[in-house]
C-alpha cells in the first residue's frame, strides 16, 4: 500500500462534520455549519457556498448529506445560535448608545471650535439636523 493511498485512506474516514467548541463545524476549518446555513436559507446553490468558503466538492457535499441527514438537530441548533446572536447585537447596541451619549455630551476639545462649526454648518446645509 503506497503512503499516498494510505493518507487518502485515512482522511476519507475522518468525519468531515465534527462537534468543536463553536458547534457543529467542517473538520479542520474553522467554519461551522451555522454559517453556511445562512448561505442555504438565502437561496445560495452548493456550488457558490462551496466557492465562496473555499471548500472542497467533497466538504460541501458532506455537509448536504450531514444536514439532510439531522435536519431537526441542526436546525434546533441553529435556532440556539441566531437568538443568541440577537442578544448579542442588542447588549452591544445598548452598549454602545450609552457610551455615544457620553462621547456626544462631552465638551469639545480646545482648538477644535471652529472645526465643529464647519461640521454643523454642512450638516445643516445637508439637513441632517
Amino acid at each position: 500500500m503506497s503512503n499516498i493511498q494510505s493518507l487518502s485512506e485515512t482522511v476519507a474516514l475522518q468525519p468531515t462534520v465534527s462537534r468543536t467548541s463553536r458547534g457543529l463545524s467542517i473538520a479542520g476549518t474553522r467554519i461551522t455549519l451555522y454559517s453556511l446555513l445562512d448561505y442555504f436559507r438565502a437561496g445560495w446553490p452548493p456550488h457558490l457556498i462551496r466557492d465562496e468558503f473555499n471548500l472542497t466538492d467533497h466538504q460541501i457535499a458532506e455537509v448536504v448529506k450531514y444536514i439532510e441527514a439531522h435536519g431537526s438537530e441542526v436546525e434546533a441548533e441553529y435556532q440556539a445560535v441566531l437568538q443568541q446572536a440577537e442578544e448579542n447585537r442588542q447588549y452591544w447596541e445598548a452598549r454602545n448608545k450609552e457610551h455615544l451619549a457620553k462621547v456626544v455630551a462631552l465638551p469639545p476639545k480646545p482648538g477644535q471650535e471652529e472645526l465643529r462649526t464647519k461640521l454643523q454648518a454642512a450638516k445643516e446645509k445637508l439637513g441632517m439636523r
